[in-house]
């Protein structure tokens, strides 16, 4: 134990301090915002849910609250508290294909009406809710469903909230009370916003008739960090309290993902801390030279949208593998794999420490990323039909792995930096291309913002475990997890 305080010294151990405080401080602070709710998990028509009260609350309004494209239960979850903590009973869903929902995405208006239809009737057998008063409120996707739904029934729900929304053939009179939210940063989205508005009859606070509209632009958010917005939280809060003749006294804010972010900021750091006593190799091992490893970086993601382009000519790449969209990417990343190590270096053998090494990295990655994230945002832990793909999807991410380690093998903390940003300009540069050469593609435009944090935990990762084949097995276990965490099954 005297050597290893030794090896860490006085710096390194007060980072394994403070990371560790900041994983524990984490998970206190999200388990908090539970406090004084009632929380129940359900299952309807095979639909996950999640029913979320203030608890001993009775004959309390209801709200329905859907995911877009890609989401899931955990994704809406600061709308849910937010509102729950002000007095309103909520329920949240998966749609089919997404998180916890094994039935294959269809995106018909007819599946996406059944699953709200359901998660209706879920909601107002509660018994903390009054069945005569329920609104909707829906994020992407999940904004043209609510607004379709509350179209279709204008008399079943008394408010619809369309968080970046998508389209719906709005009128004057239908749906109710309409507000229409998107982000600054999202231009397609907030112009879309103000043509519905218009054809919903523009502006207006008649809350009693059901004509009551708004367009509000949150400042300084795109499609995804919308979500997380305390200005988009409260705007929602006070028109659905207008919709109901209600004044809600809560002050509750939802910090959550703030404290996720620091929670993973506290695994980086005792990572860094202990990154003496994991493994290093003593040699470089097959090294390309300077230029050819920034001549594979800078040409791998372009080579790929072609590669891909192709192979769309054969097969319909944005359903490959039973993924939305997620089976392609992981083909263009196989693809950028390959020709990045072709024209850097050709990787040596795997030997066993790196397969040990690299099990455990994932675990770390694992762990530091994701456990969290199952409360926070992202449903992290797979489904069966999910994990079944788990294998095939780590191997086609493990030749750009195995690159990227072989890139930065020997690298300090500076040149490191520089391979982080390089990855973070040229590989959402290439799919950008990607999107345009294969349209089936575009939805990849929302995680692009993902990368640089992703590439970030990457660079960290690799700078403690120097070993190339290590850093790419655990990286590549680490990535096609994601990958399914995420995309929809097609």
């Amino acid at each position: 134990m005297n050597r290893i305080l030794v090896r860490l010294g006085g710096v390194r151990l007060l980072l394994l301090v403070i990371g560790l405080g900041l994983i524990g401080l984490a998970w206190w602070q999200v388990g908090r915002a539970r406090q004084g709710l009632v929380v129940r998990s359900l299952s309807q028509d095979g639909i996950p849910l999640r029913f979320i009260a203030p608890a001993g609350a009775t004959n309390q309004p209801g709200i329905l609250i859907a995911h877009g494209f890609g989401g899931s239960q955990q994704l809406m979850l600061g709308y849910a508290y937010v509102l729950a903590h002000a007095g309103y009973g909520t329920m949240l869903w998966d749609f089919a294909g997404h998180a916890a929902n094994p039935a294959p995405l269809d995106r018909t208006g007819d599946t996406l009406q059944g699953n709200i239809d359901t998660a209706y009737a879920a909601l107002i057998a509660q018994p903390e809710i009054d069945p005569g008063r329920v609104a909707l409120l829906g994020h992407s996707m999940g904004s043209g469903a609510v607004m379709s739904a509350g179209i279709a029934d204008p008399a079943r729900y008394r408010a619809v909230v369309a968080i970046s929304p998508t389209g719906a053939d709005v009128t004057p009179d239908r749906p109710p009370n309409l507000l229409l939210q998107a982000g600054q940063r999202e231009a397609r989205f907030a112009e879309n916003a103000q043509q519905l508005l218009a054809e919903a009859g523009g502006s207006s606070t008649d809350f009693a008739t059901g004509r009551a509209r708004a367009f509000v632009l949150v400042p300084q958010v795109e499609h995804i960090t919308i979500l997380f917005s305390d200005i988009s939280h409260q705007v929602a809060l006070r028109w659905l309290d207008s919709a109901f003749g209600r004044l809600s006294g809560s002050d509750y804010a939802d910090r959550r993902m703030v404290w996720y972010l620091l929670h993973l900021l506290g695994w980086l750091l005792a990572l860094v801390a202990l990154s003496p006593l994991l493994p290093k190799m003593a040699r470089p091992a097959n090294r390309p030279v300077r230029w050819r490893r920034g001549l594979g970086l800078a040409l791998a993601p372009f080579a790929a949208a072609v590669l891909l382009a192709l192979t769309n000519l054969l097969i319909d790449v944005a359903s490959l593998g039973g993924l939305s969209v997620g089976g392609g990417f992981a083909l263009w990343c196989l693809y950028m794999g390959l020709v990045w190590l072709l024209l850097g270096t050709r990787p040596g053998r795997l030997a066993a420490a790196d397969l040990t090494w690299g099990v455990l990295l994932f675990a770390v990655l694992w762990l530091a990323f994701g456990a969290l994230a199952q409360f926070v945002w992202l449903p992290w832990f797979l489904i069966p039909v999910r994990l079944v793909r788990w294998p095939l999807l780590a191997a086609a991410f493990l030749p750009w792995m195995w690159a990227a380690g072989l890139a930065q093998q020997g690298a300090g903390a500076g040149q490191r930096a520089l391979w982080w940003l390089g990855q973070s300009i040229l590989i959402p540069a290439g799919l950008l291309l990607t999107m345009q050469l294969v349209p089936g593609m575009g939805v990849l435009i929302l995680v692009l913002p993902l990368l640089p944090l992703l590439f970030g935990v990457l660079t960290v990762a690799g700078g403690a475990v120097a070993r190339p084949g290590a850093y790419a097995i655990g990286s590549a276990l680490f990535f096609g997890w994601l990958v399914l965490a995420y995309f929809p099954l097609s």
